[in-house]
């Protein structure tokens, strides 16, 4: 009784027709290309790939998905790739009743196919990469759970000091993390109590894990131990290992098995928290209340009017679609049917409101310092961190932007408070959107200019540049599967089980069998392709779309906007220099693809760059 009955297909979400899709967006995008995926090229690449569901059995096969493509046999599916996007993923006609699917080659693997095999494109992507947001300073040692020991197993890490200190060359723990150069990627505590269930599940083994990664004097970042995590058992309490790059041939392609397990942990943790969660799901409230407690004619509603475009729409589609009940997000990553709990407990134990700014995000993960000398008033623990170094100009492009506005507006703190159509926005947002969290006490306070420039700062930097930064890299980082799997079929094997004399003996088979199968990758593989995707009436920060000329009636909202967009333009070509300074290792290299997610705009299609005003996809 307390939860909501499930729309079925092909009955859709109902969604408000303020914020349905536009007809062009209907017509060419998501109508065509999103229905087309999910109830043609999806069941047809299971009906053609079905009965031979096999994991991939060289890296060839994987190539020829680029080169050759698959061929879809069917005449009852002869117009359906033609509804998909400018039939951009469809090369050419094969027969009548065949079709050939083929992928362009994913950015990660297109100037260098062998970068993800190397540590340090691991460690970059941590910086650079589609997941840019988990990666946190190691300020602590020994490293401690927080989870009940009774449940599962002692808090205490298996990374020991003098493992360590063995990897950084001599330097002292204490003095590494005395000078900030111990990094973790930590999955441990929000997996844990997940893992046994989903390794019930068929073809799915993963572990909780945790990555210390080291930022040497050189200032190139590596991963130094991986901790892989089972639940403790009677027999083996404390179930961790841990693994290091090695120096034998063995101890090589088990450390590409614990790499390829943490990046799957990523993948999910990205998929379902951070891209889900802390941008699609968490706009909703926003969105609602905006048009429940605010006049069309409120300035605040016309302010963030073009950051809820479509949003509520795309939500809608993915419910059916994506996170539903054996949809594709189940199908296609480690939690499986756990996906959505995964995702519910992540934002019990984890979500604040205060914490989604990008400054205080980047506080409280230990990657910057407060220093009010700088421009956003922090200063970079690793000045070379594209994803955070960009998003910093975003930032303090919105927030000027949206200070300016509010400054128009309000003449004090007194136009805030007695604002009654605001407060009660406030309130609703608080103590119905997020009624779970609605008596915390970091919540802000509404009673000031600067309280409400900085509430409608973090709306519009989640909306906009933070959906950017972990949308839109899905295809050119996910799209070649072993430098992102998003799930694994096989834990590593120790010496003395069955499975270890088939790495020793075909290591290359083991790995590749380890990962997801051919049809399994493919489809994520599509969807991934589609999500990437700018539709071409994509509307970016900054640009005012013609058709919204009566947006609003003030000549000074207008120069205001002028110099908000011609800041972004400025960001533009600051973002382009940095990719060609020789001195930023992670955006410039030989075969490093320059860091351009949060390059402002962007042509239709597969880009790898542009920052919508909203989540429109």
């Amino acid at each position: 009784p307390l939860t909501e009955s499930r729309i079925e297909k092909p009955h859709p979400v109902y969604v408000p027709r303020d914020e349905a899709f536009e007809e062009i967006k209907q017509d060419t995008f998501s109508a065509g290309r999103v229905k087309a995926l999910f109830h043609n090229l999806i069941p047809l690449l299971a009906a053609t790939l079905s009965s031979s569901d096999i994991p991939f059995n060289c890296f060839s096969e994987i190539d020829k998905l680029y080169i050759d493509g698959v061929v879809l046999r069917g005449e009852e599916h002869k117009n359906m790739l033609e509804n998909l996007l400018l039939g951009k993923m469809m090369k050419q006609v094969v027969s009548v009743g065949e079709r050939l699917l083929k992928y362009d080659i994913p950015a990660v693997i297109k100037r260098d196919r062998f970068s993800w095999l190397r540590d340090n494109e691991f460690a970059r992507q941590t910086l650079a990469g589609v997941n840019p947001v988990n990666i946190e300073l190691l300020n602590e040692f020994p490293i401690r759970s927080k989870l009940d020991p009774v449940e599962y197993g002692p808090s205490e890490s298996a990374i020991t000091k003098e493992l360590l200190e063995q990897e950084i060359g001599g330097m002292s723990l204490e003095k590494a993390i005395e000078e900030k150069r111990l990094f973790i990627l930590d999955f441990h505590d929000m997996l844990l109590p997940f893992i046994k269930k989903m390794n019930s599940l068929p073809g799915r083994k993963a572990y909780a894990s945790r990555t210390i990664l080291f930022h040497s004097p050189k200032c190139i970042l590596r991963p130094i131990a991986i901790e892989l995590s089972l639940p403790p058992t009677p027999s083996s309490p404390g179930n961790k290992r841990v693994y290091t790059h090695g120096h034998d041939a063995t101890a090589h392609w088990i450390w590409k098995l614990a790499k390829a397990h943490v990046c799957s942990n990523d993948a999910g943790i990205h998929q379902l928290v951070n891209h889900w969660l802390r941008t699609h799901a968490c706009m909703e409230p926003y969105i609602i209340a905006t048009h429940r407690q605010l006049s069309s004619m409120h300035p605040i509603y016309k302010l963030l009017h073009p950051h809820m475009r479509y949003t509520l729409e795309i939500n809608a589609l993915a419910r059916q679609n994506l996170i539903n009940g054996g949809g594709i997000i189940e199908a296609s990553f480690s939690p499986g049917k756990y996906a959505m709990e995964l995702s519910s407990a992540a934002y019990k134990n984890m979500w604040r409101f205060d914490m989604e700014s990008l400054p205080a995000d980047l506080i409280r993960r230990g990657m910057a310092v407060e220093d009010p000398s700088m421009p956003c008033g922090v200063k970079l623990v690793i000045e070379d961190y594209p994803y955070a170094a960009d998003g910093l100009l975003i930032w303090s492009a919105i927030k000027e932007w949206v200070e300016s506005y509010v400054e128009h507006f309000y003449s004090d703190s007194n136009s805030i408070t007695s604002d009654f159509e605001l407060q009660a926005w406030w309130n609703e947002i608080k103590h119905k959107g997020h009624h779970d969290k609605r008596n915390e006490p970091w919540w802000p306070k509404l009673e000031s200019k600067e309280d409400l420039s900085g509430i409608l700062s973090t709306m519009i930097w989640v909306a906009s540049g933070q959906h950017a930064a972990i949308n839109f890299g899905q295809y050119p980082f996910g799209g070649y599967v072993p430098n992102r799997p998003t799930l694994m079929r096989k834990l590593i094997p120790q010496e003395n089980e069955p499975h270890y004399e088939k790495l020793i003996q075909n290591p290359q088979h083991f790995f590749l069998s380890s990962l997801p199968t051919q049809l399994q990758a493919t489809k994520i593989m599509a969807v991934q392709d589609t999500l990437s995707t700018h539709s071409p009436d994509e509307e970016y920060l900054g640009q005012l779309n013609p058709l919204h000329t009566h947006w609003i009636n003030d000549q000074e909202i207008h120069k205001l906007f002028s110099v908000f967009s011609a800041r972004l333009e400025e960001i533009e070509d600051i973002i382009n220099a940095r990719n060609k300074d020789v001195r930023l290792k992670n955006r410039s290299g030989a075969g490093v693809p320059p860091y351009e997610l949060l390059l402002r705009s962007s042509g239709p299609g597969v880009t790898g760059r542009g920052i919508p005003n909203s989540i429109s996809i």
